[in-house]
């Protein structure tokens, strides 16, 4: 009996191959940082590397009671979380409208947008942040990581919305429905999925971008991922104390996939699926 279109087949020795390859990829430099992180300054920096060590939690005490890493920690989740919400209330409607009038444009000043590099808008920005002295503060980064944050929120929303049938618009519109009603009732509600999936990259892209918080933070907006920047000088670097920053810098994106893993699945696979 044929199985039909839709058949599983098992996979062959080269694609276990492949997935063996990419696991140990992948992998292995997290498991290096994870680790050396345990590792005293000695074992860190041995040649050649030592893999039976005595496990020490000297690296993050010391990161905790050397550096004010707690407020770097809120710095990046308020930057990170900012910049999401902010994207999301942008790049949701601007995808809506794009995919209701069928525009390309979004799509093309999207693929501009995330093509080019970061230093392209660092410059500008910080010349006019630098004029009206708003250099160190919390909404400047914000502002700055938008345009992290929206554009990937618009490419990844722009296949949901197009999935929609268009004869639910046309039965709202017959029903005296506004955009603004198409938007809310109709579209919102099939589009969650791929909500969550937005709201996770680009949490996640904003919390681990470095340049922008680089250039324009200040002592008391500095985040985390530039304060363990700090750890590598020229001469003398804290190898230890930069992977256990590292590690804590991983855990708060990694939780959060962990907690919303479902939907998160559900989003991705949701959004390859046009009706």
């Amino acid at each position: 009996m044929s199985a039909g279109p839709y058949a599983v087949t098992r996979a062959g020795p080269a694609t276990v191959v492949q997935t063996v390859v990419a696991v140990v990829l992948i992998a292995t430099p997290i498991l290096w940082m994870l680790l050396s992180s345990l590792k005293t300054g000695n074992d860190v920096t041995a040649y050649p590397p030592r893999v039976f060590f005595t496990p020490s939690l000297v690296n993050f005490s010391e990161l905790w009671k050397n550096t004010p890493f707690l407020s770097y920690a809120l710095n990046s989740l308020i930057v990170a979380a900012g910049s999401t919400v902010l994207g999301l209330l942008l790049g949701i409607p601007m995808a809506f409208v794009a995919s209701l009038q069928r525009l390309s444009w979004p799509q093309t000043a999207v693929l501009v947008a995330r093509m080019a590099p970061g230093t392209l808008f660092l410059l500008p920005w910080y010349l006019m942040f630098s004029a009206a002295g708003l250099i160190g503060r919390h909404e400047v980064l914000i502002l700055a990581h938008c345009v992290i944050t929206m554009p990937m929120v618009v490419w990844i929303m722009l296949p949901y919305f197009d999935a929609i049938p268009r004869e639910l618009y046309e039965s709202a519109v017959i029903d005296g429905a506004s955009p603004v009603a198409m938007f809310r009732l109709v579209a919102l509600p099939l589009v969650k999925p791929g909500i969550v999936v937005a709201t996770i990259l680009a949490f996640v892209f904003s919390w681990n971008y470095f340049l922008f918080a680089l250039v324009l933070s200040g002592f008391r907006s500095k985040t985390m991922i530039v304060a363990a920047f700090n750890f590598v000088g020229e001469g003398v670097s804290a190898w230890g104390a930069l992977m256990a920053a590292s590690v804590v810098i991983a855990l708060p994106p990694l939780l959060l996939a962990l907690l919303v893993q479902r939907w998160l699945i559900a989003g991705l696979t949701g959004g390859a699926v046009k009706g």
